[in-house]
C-alpha cells in the first residue's frame, strides 16, 4: 500500500496554505503567462468534448446526488450569504453594461395599447417584449 499522509492533515494544510495565498492569486491574475481569453477560445473543442462525455456519463445528476441538499445549503448559507452583498455591489457596473442592450431595446418598443384588466389582448404587450428581448439575445450571441 502506498504511503500517504493522513487525510485530515492534508485538508488542514490545504486550508491553511490556500487561505494565505490571496496575494499570490492576485499576482497570477494580474500577470498571466497566456491571455485567458485566447487560451479559453483555443480550448473550445476540448470543452465541447468534455461536456459531451460528461453528459454521456450522466455526471451532472450524479454530482448533485453526491453533494446532496445539506452540502448545498451549508455552502449557500455560509459562504453565499456573506459574499452575496459585496459581490452584488461590485457587479453593479458590469450589470449595467450587460443589461444596456436590453434596456435600449425595451425603451425603443412601441407597445400595443393597454387593455382592461385580464383582457387577453394584454398578452400582446408581453409577447412584444419577449420577442424583442429574444432578438437582442440572439444578436448578442452572434457577436
Amino acid at each position: 500500500m502506498a504511503a500517504i499522509k493522513d487525510l485530515g492533515k492534508i485538508a488542514t494544510k490545504f486550508a491553511r496554505v490556500a487561505s494565505a495565498s490571496g496575494a499570490d492569486y492576485a499576482e497570477g491574475v494580474a500577470n498571466p503567462k497566456v491571455s485567458w481569453s485566447a487560451a479559453t477560445k483555443a480550448a473550445e473543442a476540448n470543452y465541447e468534448q468534455g461536456v459531451t462525455a460528461a453528459i454521456g456519463r450522466k455526471s451532472f445528476g450524479k454530482g448533485v446526488s453526491r453533494a446532496g441538499d445539506a452540502k448545498q445549503m451549508a455552502g449557500a448559507a455560509g459562504k453565499g450569504a456573506t459574499r452575496f452583498g459585496p459581490g452584488a455591489s461590485e457587479a453593479g457596473p458590469a450589470y449595467q453594461t450587460g443589461f444596456a442592450p436590453y434596456h435600449a431595446a425595451i425603451g425603443s418598443l412601441v407597445l400595443p395599447p393597454r387593455r382592461a384588466r385580464r383582457d387577453p389582448g394584454n398578452l400582446a404587450r408581453v409577447t412584444a417584449v419577449a420577442t424583442k428581448l429574444g432578438q437582442v439575445k440572439e444578436q448578442l450571441s452572434k457577436g
